[in-house]
């Protein structure tokens, strides 16, 4: 996956109990598989020319000085990175405190918040564009792409990128932490985007196997969408 906040699951959690704003995978916080992984996450991922390229289209789409939102903004590296050298406006915001603090680190003109993406509070059409860099495979299946659309205006661009399997709530291990997956298939989350209110504009299959002992091939679906 990439960035952080998602890895094999649209389901941040599952946890049906206790602090309803705690993402878990597993049975642990997702925060604490995040941070465990920490700088690893990125040298595992850091590899992936698909990534790259769908920052290289959005960029090439977005406005000077657009205001962004980077969800599951992991380590900072490479989306807030690129998005704020580009001179954009990026508000980023992880569930793990150990990459929201990396991210500050090596990403000085973003700004990272730590905290549940599905519990934090945005305006209507706050964003002029959103990235959501395979941030959704550990939360409910579907669950955020409608607080999306409200938070990014019309007009506006989301880039998102998921591992696209159907499954729901399946337990697997991911780079040695124990994880709860959750997804679609490729064409039931084409249309899961586009009936949340997006025109899917563009899609890019590739398989990429991260640099990681434990790192296994895995599908990488990436769409680019506008708002309608």
């Amino acid at each position: 996956m990439s960035d952080s906040q998602g890895q094999p699951a649209e389901r941040p959690d599952g946890d049906p109990g206790g602090d309803p704003g705690a993402q878990r995978t597993h049975g642990l916080p997702a925060a604490a598989v995040f941070d465990a992984l920490g700088a690893e996450y990125e040298r595992a991922f850091a590899g992936s020319a698909a990534h790259r390229a769908s920052l290289d289209r959005l960029l090439e789409r977005l406005a000077p000085g657009s205001r962004v939102l980077d969800v599951g903004s992991g380590t900072g590296v490479p989306t807030a990175r690129r998005l704020a050298g580009a001179g954009h406006r990026v508000v980023g915001v992880d569930v793990s405190p150990v990459m929201t603090t990396l991210a500050a680190g090596q990403v000085p003109d973003a700004e990272f918040r730590c905290g549940d993406i599905r519990e934090t509070a945005w305006a209507d059409g706050e964003f002029d564009a959103a990235c959501v860099y395979f941030s959704m495979l550990q939360m409910a299946r579907g669950e955020l792409l409608g607080r999306l659309a409200r938070a990014v205006r019309s007009g506006g661009l989301l880039a998102v990128a998921t591992v696209p399997v159907d499954v729901a709530e399946v337990s697997a291990v991911f780079m040695g932490q124990p994880v709860v997956v959750s997804s679609f298939g490729e064409e039931e989350f084409v249309a899961l985007v586009a009936g949340a209110g997006f025109a899917v504009e563009g899609r890019h299959s590739v398989l990429f196997t991260p640099d990681h002992p434990a790192g296994e091939p895995e599908p990488h679906l990436f769409l680019h969408c506008r708002r309608i």
